[in-house]
């Protein structure tokens, strides 16, 4: 699969100038899953073609697809060889468009951290790629799959263009008090600072906000993205203001695995008077706490809502307990609430997990509609609740291919 004469992906050799009705391969590389989709862009917004994603990465992978224009689905499990990683993912996916006769023409990757660098998506070269290999310390569980999609797809073929789509861009709209630790100033002007993730999925929810709630769209929202990773985001008039991450997707509210917020002083007694190494720390707060520490059974929702154990149920107290105090903290910060959004993985499918947080919350004058609730909304409040809150399904895919089309047309 290094070669593009033997691999048939450039079958279709034409200049950018022409791809506005081409075809681009979206990648989203997650910290266990790897989820795709081809884009036609025809007509000024980017259809979606054949698209699915593989799953359950480091586990059981599994893949699922479905092309809408015919409504077949396609599922497979990975063999075991395959199924150890993002690596292995993406060989296995190429091969599988290829055999299915499904080319593309330009290629637009979720890039976790583009740091200081970044504040829109830009097309990828050699000094690109040079810069946001830096950033991998600061995104460990995601930088170095984006980056491996991106240069599995150069080796195919070189000349393919390729877009990165930033999470952290999003959130450079946040003011520079907002981005400051309180440290020495030439620390913050080195790049150590708040910069926010999630942010293709913030975008979508700030676009789409006004087709639920036109007065959310132009007041005080929090938009809540729940999944293996999450965090929250504060907005004002659909503008990013303040989010729950900061220098590193390790920050915030606890996720399925990663710690969230906890005192550096803990990091300091782990590697003083507990004699971890950095890199024993690092996989402690990144891939070991979160629902899976606290529970000891797993970091799966999913699993955890269904367990009996006290402390898959611990697990999620704590995770919704977190989840509201960080409410608290972004209604300060904006100075009021309209509404609330949730949305991934979670927050899209665990009504009771809608429900453990939303019942926290009667202060802010929100109102839980059970039955919206158990359907998944969109509304999931009542009539009289002086606080919205809404299920609205993310699309960072769509994201991704409007950005990327709009690159690859400047740089024609």
């Amino acid at each position: 699969m290094k070669s593009a004469k033997s691999s048939g992906y450039c079958a279709r050799r034409k200049v950018w100038a022409e791809l506005v009705a081409g075809t681009l391969l979206v990648l989203n590389a997650g910290s266990s899953s790897l989820k795709f989709a081809l884009y036609g862009g025809a007509g000024g917004m980017p259809q979606v073609g054949y698209a699915g994603q593989i799953e359950g990465l480091h586990d059981l992978p599994r893949f699922v697809a479905r092309d809408p224009a015919t409504s077949v689905t396609v599922e497979a499990v990975l063999p075991a060889a395959n199924g150890a990683g993002h690596a292995q993912a993406i060989d296995w996916l190429l091969a599988h468009l290829r055999e299915a006769g499904r080319a593309f023409d330009a290629v637009g990757h979720r890039v976790v951290h583009g740091g200081m660098h970044y504040a829109d998506a830009v097309r990828i070269d050699a000094d690109v790629l040079a810069v946001l290999d830096t950033l991998v310390p600061l995104a460990p569980l995601h930088q170095p799959h984006n980056l491996a999609a991106i240069r599995e797809i150069a080796a195919l073929d070189p000349t393919l263009p390729q877009v990165a789509c930033f999470d952290t861009a999003f959130h450079r709209s946040n003011a520079d008090l907002v981005q400051r630790y309180a440290l020495p100033d030439a620390l913050h002007q080195q790049g150590i600072r708040r910069y926010g993730f999630h942010g293709l999925s913030y975008a979508h929810i700030a676009t789409v906000l006004a087709d639920h709630d036109v007065g959310a769209a132009a007041g005080k929202t929090i938009v809540l993205h729940l999944g293996n990773g999450s965090s929250m985001c504060a907005l004002d008039r659909g503008i990013s203001v303040t989010t729950s991450m900061g220098f590193s997707a390790v920050d915030g509210i606890p996720m399925a695995t990663r710690c969230g917020s906890i005192d550096p002083g803990v990091i300091l007694h782990l590697l003083t008077a507990r004699g971890m190494d950095v890199a024993a720390v690092e996989r402690l707060i990144y891939r070991e706490s979160g629902l899976l520490g606290v529970s000891g059974l797993s970091g799966d929702m999913r699993v955890l809502s269904a367990s009996g154990d006290p402390r898959a149920q611990l697990a999620i107290e704590l995770y919704a307990y977190r989840i509201v105090r960080e409410i608290g903290s972004l209604t300060a910060a904006l100075g009021g609430l309209d509404a609330l959004v949730f949305t991934a993985g979670i927050g899209e499918n665990a009504a009771s997990v809608r429900a453990r947080i939303l019942s926290q919350l009667a202060w802010l004058g929100v109102r839980l509609d059970d039955a919206a609730n158990d359907r998944h909304g969109p509304r999931i409040t009542a009539a009289n609740s002086r606080v919205a809150a809404y299920v609205i399904r993310t699309n960072e895919e769509l994201v991704i291919a409007q950005q990327a089309f709009a690159v690859l047309a400047r740089t024609a």
